[in-house]
């Protein structure tokens, strides 16, 4: 499988490893509301710490696309990944529902600080025509990680809360250990070889037209797939079948991705990206929306393998893109505005997918999916074009056009 990544730069394997190390440490927000319940925190007041947990996800996207343009990509996952480590310490021992939500907000926001600036790290490592395969194994290192760590999770769980927390935070200072080590300061600073015109804020994202068809068309896709989270689980207790249907589902999915990439992003690797996203991403939404039909574990498992597949074939194509889209001195900044289309899109349907579940029934959900999840596909699709020429590289062979 690792002959797929073969010839990537040795900083692409170091954030690999790191990335592998950090996420197998994600085991505290899997279980943060069996973790509130055992503290005694009403089911009443449990949606303000996971409310908050969300809100974070808004704020560490930004703060670190903007703290990797300006002080560096290297600093900025240190921050992230120290910021995390204490935070888990905060919601550890934090007294009461208050600050129990302020830790969690402290803890996604430096948790979700260290993306933007691995993504703009690898933008100015990896030469252009590997930037798809590089974003590939970032996203393959995400799979790996949180497979495992949902097995570990659920077996330290039974053994005391206490080593969730450990883990995840002894997890994050291995990250930072790693890139400490490996990623010597001149290595990984911010690049500022262009002028883009767009100052040190968002401006020059905003300012970009393509920018602003592909956030909220990518938005779209990546709230469908946040439906797995939330109406899945639903779906599965509504038919009468138990817990453990939700996580054989879990397990196939996350073994599907991780068998199944390094192969998509091998075999796939001679079409364009555009077209893979666009037919991956219809796949992935057909599978979603297919959920509700679905009525016991075989025909649960087929919806998964579906969707599983479609996203193993996308992989880092997002990533990649955003990254060719973006001028050297603003790619942080780039990075992070992705990164907070997919904490705002995920924060949107956690909140409001349940309500729209109960309120305006299932088939309102899936069939949502459907076309929703296709019609931002093909949108993309539509502005292929543009994309194309912005992201081609001087020289390079064109790729089959077709997927």
């Amino acid at each position: 499988m690792l002959s797929t990544f073969s010839g990537l730069p040795r900083t692409a394997w170091v954030v690999f490893a790191g990335t592998v190390v950090n996420r197998l440490g994600y085991v505290v927000t899997p279980f943060l509301v069996f973790y509130l319940g055992s503290r005694g925190i009403p089911t009443t007041q449990t949606p303000y710490v996971l409310g908050a947990l969300g809100a974070g996800n808004l704020i560490g996207p930004v703060v670190g696309g903007l703290l990797a343009d300006r002080v560096g990509r290297r600093p900025t996952m240190l921050t992230g990944l120290i910021g995390t480590a204490l935070a888990q310490g905060l919601l550890f021992a934090a007294p009461n529902v208050v600050t129990l939500a302020l830790a969690a907000a402290l803890l996604s926001a430096a948790g979700s600080m260290v993306s933007p600036a691995a993504g703009a790290l690898l933008a100015d490592t990896v030469p252009a025509e590997r930037r798809r395969t590089a974003f590939s194994l970032l996203h393959w290192a995400i799979n790996i990680g949180t497979a495992v760590a949902g097995m570990l999770g659920g077996f330290l769980a039974t053994h005391g809360y206490w080593l969730l927390f450990t883990l995840d935070a002894a997890s994050s200072l291995a990250f930072a250990l790693i890139i400490v080590v490996l990623l010597p300061g001149g290595n990984a600073v911010a690049v500022r070889t262009t002028d883009s015109g767009g100052g040190t804020g968002y401006g020059v994202v905003f300012r970009d037209p393509l920018m602003r068809a592909l956030l909220p068309l990518f938005g779209v896709g990546l709230a469908i797939y946040s439906l797995t989270e939330v109406c899945l689980p639903l779906a599965i207790r509504d038919h009468g079948l138990p817990a453990t249907t939700l996580g054989l589902m879990a397990t196939l999915n996350a073994a599907l991705v991780v068998v199944l990439q390094p192969i998509a992003t091998n075999v796939l690797a001679r079409f364009r990206q555009v077209p893979v996203y666009v037919s991956a991403s219809v796949l992935a939404a057909t599978g979603i929306a297919l959920t509700g039909v679905a009525h016991d574990t075989w025909s649960y498992g087929g919806t998964v393998v579906l969707w599983s597949i479609g996203e193993a074939m996308v992989g880092g194509i997002p990533g990649s893109i955003v990254a060719s889209l973006a001028p050297a001195d603003a790619r942080g900044r780039y990075q992070g505005s992705f990164q907070w289309t997919w904490g705002i899109a995920r924060f949107i349907t956690l909140s409001v997918g349940t309500t729209v579940y109960a309120a305006a029934g299932p088939a309102v959900v899936w069939w949502f999916s459907a076309v929703a999840g296709i019609g931002a596909a093909l949108g993309i699709g539509a502005i292929a074009p543009r994309i194309s020429r912005r992201t081609a590289v001087p020289g390079a062979v064109p790729a089959a056009a077709t997927a």
